[in-house]
């Protein structure tokens, strides 16, 4: 029964990490590819640990598998924050059809706006 539910969350795991990598292809921006990547990657990676952990059967093999999705937990998310700010901080330009900058208002209101938000594509 054990071995049933690890398969399933390798399944699982592997199901949103392919989620990912299609959402990295079809969204327009690095932003949302970010988003997509992020979600799906980390849930996916974390479910195909937890279920390695399962189907193991070796304790210190479990422990590392487990020590390895709370890594990949912490990180994951971290890092695309620090891309994601860096990538805003360096004038990569929002999907055209965006509704919401939640980020612009607060540096223009610390005098601290973004490089010039030039597409790469206006200079072809």
């Amino acid at each position: 029964m054990i071995d049933a539910f690890a398969y399933a969350w390798i399944v699982v795991g592997i199901l949103f990490n392919i989620f990912g990598c299609i959402g990295l292809v079809r969204f327009p921006d690095v932003y949302n590819r970010l988003q997509a990547s992020t979600k799906c990657v980390t849930l996916g990676t974390i479910l195909l640990l937890l279920g390695v952990a399962l189907a193991g059967r070796s304790g210190p093999m479990a422990a590392k598998a487990v020590v390895c999705a709370v890594f990949i937990l912490i990180t994951s998310p971290t890092a695309a924050h620090a891309i994601a700010k860096g990538a805003y901080a360096s004038g990569v330009p929002l999907w055209e059809h965006s509704v919401v900058d939640k980020y612009g208002p607060d540096l223009a209101e610390e005098g601290r706006m973004p490089a010039v938000r030039d597409s790469a594509l206006d200079t072809q």
